[in-house]
């Protein structure tokens, strides 16, 4: 049973406890009158007899996302790190010291609400999914009682690319890589761009390929390490273990980079794609980005980034026909639900296909 005291122009209640054996108390005071104390001791006593432990102290919730990344997010890839990071600098800055208990769900919606004002679907979406993980933790380690990220919506004004604006299609590319191999002389970069196509491997991935990756014998290429090319400090561990991987590469590209191991020379990472003028250490995304630009616009193809080669390449092999499984695998996806959800708009294209040639097969049935 709760005691209740006056201090001053305030309320304070106190609630006897043991905790192994000792007497604990719980004191909280600051009510404007006793009734406001009554209700919140109740609150409390209520919880005891379920056997749930009350939640006493505050935390602020930029402060308690901040130290979940660290404890459960900093052994991952940097590039994943540094954007949860971003999504605690987030938090920060529109919810302040707002505390993680004081969150509800109409306050959270607000704060998502805010955020996509400038945003597009998702990257609202990506965000959220950060924090989600953080306050499910959160629930059980019994800092919080309700999941208040779930159901919300995402709202915004700002209308995100759509994926077939990301990648080239079939004929597009057959001409981006007729172009690259006219260019191929005038710069290292366009042997990026044209092994990007083929390959389908991140950028990355390209920046960490070393001579002995590939095998001329099976016409093959070994993904086994990446090149951080965002910060440049050397080889960098793959996205994720999905992505180390053997990636068939046809007898004409692969006979290209051949003649390219000739003539180029060697560095001390036997890296490809080496850069002595880049404090990098390999040749740059933006100037990369630019060769392409500037080889589209020669096409009279609307631009994409290096990127959108790679989205080029899985969407191409879905369009003609190979197994969304192997595809998985050659793009180095975490799973084959990786490859469903990015690549939908094109399986819509192909069930379209589907649908008439059965209707076709049937109506010669009738013959």
């Amino acid at each position: 049973m709760a005691k209740f005291l006056q201090r001053g122009k305030t309320w304070q209640y106190t609630i006897s406890r043991y905790t192994d054996g000792k007497y604990d108390p719980i004191r909280k005071g600051g009510f404007r009158t006793k009734g406001e104390a009554k209700i919140n001791a109740d609150i409390i006593e209520g919880e005891m007899a379920q056997g749930i432990s009350p939640i006493l102290s505050k935390d602020i919730f930029a402060d308690y996302f901040f130290e979940w990344v660290k404890d459960m997010k900093s052994t991952k890839e940097e590039v994943t790190y540094v954007r949860y990071l971003n999504t605690f600098q987030t938090i920060r800055e529109l919810l302040g010291r707002t505390t993680l208990q004081a969150m509800t769900k109409r306050q959270y919606q607000r704060f998502l609400n805010d955020y996509g004002e400038t945003r597009a679907y998702e990257t609202i979406r990506k965000l959220n999914t950060h924090i989600r993980a953080c306050v499910r933790d959160a629930v059980d380690d019994g800092r919080i009682r309700v999941d208040f990220t779930r159901g919300v919506e995402f709202n915004t004004k700002i209308v995100s690319k759509r994926p077939e604006e990301r990648h080239l299609n079939y004929e597009e590319s057959v001409a981006l890589i007729a172009e690259l191999k006219d260019r191929l002389e005038k710069s290292l970069g366009y042997y990026l761009l044209l092994l990007a196509v083929v390959s389908g491997l991140r950028f990355g991935e390209l920046c960490g390929l070393k001579r002995s990756d590939f095998d001329f014998k099976k016409n093959i290429i070994k993904v086994r390490q990446a090149w951080d090319y965002k910060k440049g400090t050397g080889f960098a561990s793959l996205k994720n273990p999905q992505s180390k991987r053997n990636v068939a590469i046809d007898k004409v590209t692969m006979d290209i980079f051949r003649d390219l191991f000739s003539k180029l020379p060697t560095n001390i990472y036997e890296t490809l794609f080496f850069n002595t003028q880049s404090s990098k250490g390999t040749l740059t995304n933006e100037a990369t980005n630019k060769l392409l630009r500037n080889t589209l616009k020669k096409l009279e193809i609307q631009p994409i980034s290096i990127h959108g080669l790679r989205h080029t390449h899985i969407s191409v092999l879905l369009y003609k026909g190979v197994s969304i499984q192997f595809i998985s695998e050659r793009a180095g996806h975490k799973d084959i639900e990786t490859t469903l959800k990015y690549y939908s708009h094109v399986l819509k294209e192909m069930r379209i296909e589907e649908e008439e040639k059965s209707v076709r097969i049937m109506t010669a049935m009738h013959a």
